[in-house]
């Protein structure tokens, strides 16, 4: 029977220097990125893949998204079909600062900002992943299908830039996968975590995104590991439902007082709005709460955007604009309209026409339609309660 060597002790185990001839390219003030060739079939000796995925403590780490089986074997079966396989495009890779340049002596004529060089690699023979010095942040696909082709040796080009920072590398990350069909899921787990310029409508994205990952994995928050991301993938409710959610009363609900333009958010005060109502929507709504979509209209996209709804409104009667409704206050509110919910039975007698509970769908005509009607009926309900006043 053949065995397995041993993994050798790290204090034994082999190093060697790689050098490799290279350019450095300066792309503004304080930005320089690195190019050179490798036989692909080494890649793996020095770059490895940060899956994404988040520790016990609910920490994120990583960035990558699973290997793509499919996408892997077709480039392949290109490389060891195709007499002259071509992979044009260079995988990029983010070394953390073990890695080095050294400038050659040259008095040629050359533009400014680049500069041809020895790039130095350290590389840990039979090391673990974090031993290897870099991050494959964009060609993990390509990577993996050199690696397993049956080619001998296939020279590709790389694309480095040197970070110690893991928000540097996810900002890269998404800069280079948002053109591209990336799962806006994993685009909206990784931009809490990320630093750096970002495209507009990602930035506008990245305070909700926040506010959704502290809802998702805090341990005092009602929506505890019930929203659906990558890292979560059991969640009942869709995350892009609670983004909407969000940015809608961002914009001119409860939220707004506390997006503070220009002196940054208040998260504290946000998360107390969420964490009361939400709290206050399990108690009232015990039958629906926590269950599947197709079970409870409560948890769908439709009952999440209708309830966000009243939510802002709930605030904007019950007090000043910095004024925090508390989780018992939501709660009285809520239960005098709660008979006129039908989230898992019954129909709703919407004024355009009665709907199954289970017929509004997450449209926008139907997002509205139920919106108006819980609306209508809190300041109905309310202004009788309160003898016609609010």
């Amino acid at each position: 029977m053949t065995r397995t060597p041993a993994t050798p002790p790290k204090a034994s185990r082999q190093r060697r220097t790689l050098r490799l001839p290279a350019l450095e390219i300066q792309q503004g003030p304080n930005r320089r990125v690195y190019t050179f060739a490798i036989d692909g079939k080494h890649v793996a000796d020095i770059a490895t893949v940060s899956r994404i995925r988040r520790d016990e403590a609910t920490e994120l780490h990583g960035y990558q998204r699973p290997e793509s089986q499919a996408h892997v074997a077709a480039i392949r079966r290109y490389l060891d079909t195709d007499p002259s396989p071509l992979l044009p495009n260079a995988i990029v890779v983010a070394f953390d600062e073990r890695v080095r340049f050294y400038a050659d002596e040259s008095t040629d004529e050359r533009p400014a900002f680049v500069r041809s060089g020895t790039i130095i690699i350290p590389v840990v023979i039979d090391g673990e992943e974090a031993d290897k010095p870099g991050f494959i942040v964009d060609g993990q696909q390509r990577s993996a299908a050199i690696r397993d082709s049956k080619l001998d040796e296939f020279p590709i080009c790389v694309t480095a830039f040197i970070t110690d920072t893991h928000a540097d590398q996810r900002s890269q990350f998404i800069l280079v996968n948002s053109t591209k069909a990336l799962p806006k899921g994993l685009i909206h787990e990784l931009l809490p975590g990320a630093a750096g310029a970002l495209p507009a409508p990602l930035m506008a994205r990245q305070l909700p995104a926040t506010l959704v990952e502290r809802l998702n994995f805090s341990t005092t928050s009602p929506l505890r590991r019930m929203i659906q991301t990558p890292t979560n993938p059991n969640g009942l409710i869709k995350d892009n439902s609670i983004l909407r959610m969000l940015e809608n009363s961002l914009s001119n609900g409860a939220l707004y007082p506390y997006r503070g333009d220009g002196r940054g958010p208040n998260f504290g005060c946000m998360i107390s709005i969420l964490d009361n109502f939400w709290g206050a929507v399990a108690e009232v709504f015990p039958d629906a709460w926590n269950k599947s979509p197709r079970r409870s209209r409560l948890m769908h996209g439709v009952g999440i955007m209708g309830m966000g709804a009243l939510m802002d409104e709930i605030s904007h009667a019950r007090g000043s604009a910095y004024e925090i409704v508390s989780a018992a206050e939501f709660a009285v509110d809520l239960k005098v309209i709660a008979d006129d919910c039908h989230w898992t039975e019954g129909s709703w007698p919407f004024a355009d026409g009665p709907r199954a509970w289970n017929g509004v769908e997450n449209t926008s005509r139907d997002i509205a339609r139920l919106q108006d009607y819980l609306i209508s009926c809190y300041e109905v309900r309310v202004g009788r309660r309160r003898g016609g006043t609010r």
